[in-house]
């Protein structure tokens, strides 16, 4: 239990009474208020229910409504603040009876969500009763979900690909499904449809579609450069951002989606299949940063073995040490795969590199800038040499970056 600014207030002012009244009374006046103070926080000691409407599963930049309330069966007054790791943030942080805000996730991964703070102001407005906090929750924020959506829905209504439509291949002696017609005479006893003959009493054929779709592999490095910040977000955020909307996009095309997420060592690997973009995102979402030095080759020889499909490597190319590890394991994956390397560019270096310097540390910062973009710069001539397509990309746009990238490797039958 706390005074408030009310009875605080009132004791200033008993105890200045005693420049006019006898000192025995100015005492008697304090105690009297401190007494009201006690009694008004116990009457108000019981915690109010704190009910939290907040979905746990959120996506990374989009904003979701919270909205908090206090149910107590009388009219007090009732303090909520609702505290935050740094990963989230609120528009609004506190309210009296009701919290109505909108929160609003920077990073991806799982959070922990701190209980209600809130206290009961009693009726006499002389002492606040802080009661404990409401239960901990947990909060799953995943890549940014709304716009690897508003891509892989251009897809399903033509707009994004390669010639404005979606192909499912010729038909033939495929295995994927398409129809039942009525026999031909050329048509392979095999095929036939006994069921359907049976009940139409008239032979009919199953009608199959030749498989076109591919393997799609999205290698996210989550070594040590990956934790780099990136506004509010991180490198290895803005590479999961991209790696959803390349996994809904290949889902769209009917390709096969999987993914490796790797430093030092493979960390987690989920091989290509059907419909493996949700599987993707799902496994990947809580993936963090780790303090190690990435090994390529280890991962590149991981997806070396498997059947001949497009590979998207996101990682960074600031390290000349990383950036050499990558430049010697290449080769060994583009000899069989077609190989695409993004990684997060910065407009704002770009701007700085270029820019006239005025001053002595506007020098010494348009230097740092050039070095880092002209290092950027030979590591892509290089990696271009060595087989693979190079994508930068600033982080709002890597996504649909990498989602064209994908679509000009399938229409140029790459994959």
């Amino acid at each position: 239990m706390t005074p408030t600014i009310r009875c605080a207030t009132l004791v200033a002012l008993a105890a200045a009474s005693a420049l006019l009244l006898p000192v025995w009374l100015a005492v008697g006046l304090v105690l009297a208020v401190l007494g009201a103070a006690a009694a008004d926080g116990l009457a108000v000691r019981r915690a109010p229910r704190v009910q939290r409407d907040l979905a746990l599963v959120l996506s990374r930049g989009v904003e979701t409504p919270l909205r908090v309330r206090a149910l107590a069966p009388d009219g007090r007054r009732v303090l909520l603040r609702q505290p935050l790791p740094a990963a989230l943030s609120v528009d609004v942080v506190a309210g009296r009876r009701n919290l109505d805000g909108t929160l609003r996730a920077a990073r991806r991964g799982r959070h922990a969500l701190p209980g209600v703070a809130n206290a009961s102001v009693g009726p006499l407005g002389l002492a606040r009763w802080h009661h404990p906090d409401a239960a901990e929750g947990e909060v799953l924020v995943y890549p940014d979900l709304r716009t690897a959506r508003r891509l892989a829905l251009a897809l399903r209504l033509g707009r994004a690909a390669p010639d404005g439509r979606l192909r499912r291949g010729p038909l033939g002696l495929g295995t994927d499904f398409e129809s039942i017609r009525e026999y031909a005479p050329d048509d392979d006893l095999r095929q036939v449809n006994w069921p359907a003959t049976a009940r139409l009493g008239r032979p009919m054929t199953n009608q199959y579609r030749v498989e076109q779709d591919r393997d799609v592999l999205c290698l996210v490095d989550t070594g040590r450069l990956t934790a780099a910040p990136v506004g509010a977000a991180t490198l290895l955020d803005v590479a999961l951002d991209a790696t959803a909307a390349v996994a809904l996009a290949v889902d769209e095309l009917g390709d096969r989606c999987g993914a490796l997420a790797f430093n030092a060592t493979v960390i987690r690997e989920l091989a290509p299949r059907r419909l493996g973009g949700r599987r993707v995102v799902h496994g990947l979402f809580d993936v963090e940063p780790e303090q190690v030095d990435t090994d390529f080759e280890r991962a590149f020889v991981t997806v070396g073995r498997s059947r001949r499909g497009l590979v998207i490597v996101f990682t960074d190319l600031v390290d000349e040490a990383a950036a050499r590890s990558l430049l010697e394991a290449t080769p060994m994956l583009a000899r069989r795969h077609a190989v695409v390397v993004a990684s997060v560019s910065d407009p704002r270096l770009e701007d700085e590199a270029a820019t006239a310097p005025r001053d002595l540390d506007e020098l010494y910062s348009m230097v740092a800038a050039l070095d880092v973009v002209e290092a950027r710069a030979a590591t892509a001539a290089r990696l271009r040499r060595a087989g693979a397509d190079v994508l930068q990309a600033p982080p709002s746009l890597l996504p649909e970056r990498c989602v064209q990238a994908y679509l000009r490797a399938k229409a140029r039958a790459r994959l």
